[in-house]
């Protein structure tokens, strides 16, 4: 019998095996695919504090210190540092990487092996392409439309968002920031990107599910840019937004976007699944050699993640919940809000990890909070 059998080899899987395996666990993961990494499907815009508790050092495609903000009538607005904003890293590598750290602490993975069940009876048995196996708990790291997460009932994330991407033959000439376009035009719910990633240039958008597909979208994006001939390669993937009501059971934990603990203002998934995972391994570290490892054991863990960083989660949601009702003359009104208010040096100090603290320097000066209070009345649903 295994300790833990872990569903997905991706960042949050390997993350836990490594650990895990590390404290002398016999660890079992089960990957669908042939090797781990692909399909992508993530942007690769890190920071440098997520590729450290990665436990790993990735390829590093680009630095970046700053964005440039495009509205929807043209005006941009650009805030740059002096300091490195975030890291883009081949997710391929930082994958793999991660698999291997987590292999080399004395994890196995068993690769084209696909999760189809599992039952509590009295330990877990989980059944797979490759057969069946025992273990004391289950570990659901098996993305956005996980298997392990429905098992605990109705258990989706309060919503999905679209995404899709392309890299692009294109070199951006200035390839110390990024550029985000806002607008219902061109990415409803959510905003596109253009990311320079030193030989190649990456585009992409994410938006609200009731907008339909996204590709539309991008192919528009692309023709604007002149880039739709200039394609490389195309990824796709939705993301879940906002946590599940149940992220522990009977035997069984959920880590990364199986958990949906994801930032919602930007769709990231990796720093709060890192976050997640110190929690999730302390929780576990007891209760494994105790066989305590019931529901009642475990709800520790959601209570972890929620004071650690599930109430900035939470409070991000209720802004995205703003957000998502805002039209193009709004958009168009916080560029002028920005500029009147100078609220540019304030925006040049947002950590991409904890965009709350930014928005609650904002909200706390009375002039931006009267002259947005038009926008956010308009926005409450």
């Amino acid at each position: 019998m295994h300790d833990a059998i872990i569903v997905g080899g991706g960042p949050a899987g390997s993350l836990a095996a490594k650990d895990l395996a590390k404290r002398g666990m016999d660890v079992l993961v089960l990957e669908e695919h042939e090797s781990v990494g692909v399909p992508q499907h993530c942007t690769g815009l890190i920071t440098e504090n997520t590729i450290h508790m990665s436990g790993v050092r990735p390829d590093i495609l680009n630095t970046l210190y700053g964005a440039e903000v495009v509205f929807p009538n043209g005006q941009t607005i650009t805030v740059r540092s002096d300091k490195p904003k975030a890291k883009i890293v081949s997710r391929v590598d930082l994958d793999v990487r991660m698999a291997e750290a987590a292999m080399d602490a004395g994890a196995t993975f068993s690769f084209s092996d696909k999760y189809e069940s599992h039952k509590v009876d009295p330990g877990v048995m989980v059944h797979s392409t490759t057969g069946v196996h025992e273990a004391k708990v289950i570990i659901g790291a098996d993305g956005a439309s996980s298997k392990v997460a429905m098992s605990l009932g109705d258990n989706k994330p309060k919503e999905y968002i679209r995404g899709i991407q392309a890299d692009v033959k294109y070199i951006m000439e200035d390839q110390s920031i990024f550029r985000v376009f806002l607008g219902n035009s061109v990415a409803p719910g959510f905003f596109a990107w253009q990311i320079p990633c030193g030989t190649f240039t990456r585009v992409g958008l994410c938006t609200s599910w009731s907008a339909g597909s996204p590709s539309e979208y991008l192919s528009d994006l692309l023709i604007r840019m002149g880039m739709e001939d200039r394609i490389i390669k195309v990824y796709t993937g939705k993301i879940p937004i906002g946590r599940r009501p149940q992220i522990y059971g009977d035997r069984c934990l959920l880590a990364g976007d199986a958990l949906a603990y994801v930032k919602p203002l930007s769709g990231g998934g990796l720093y709060p699944a890192f976050k997640a995972n110190e929690h999730l391994v302390r929780t576990l570290e007891g209760a494994i050699e105790s066989d305590m490892l019931f529901s009642r054991d475990l709800s520790g863990y959601e209570q972890a993640c929620t004071m650690d960083f599930g109430k900035d989660i939470d409070r991000a949601y209720g802004y995205r919940q703003r957000y998502k009702y805002l039209t193009d003359s709004d958009f168009n009104r916080c560029c002028d809000i920005i500029r009147k208010n100078d609220l540019i040096p304030i925006l040049e100090g947002l950590d991409i990890d904890h965009p709350n603290d930014t928005v609650k320097k904002i909200t706390k000066m009375p002039k931006v909070v009267i002259s947005a209070l038009p926008l956010v009345m308009r926005s409450v649903r």
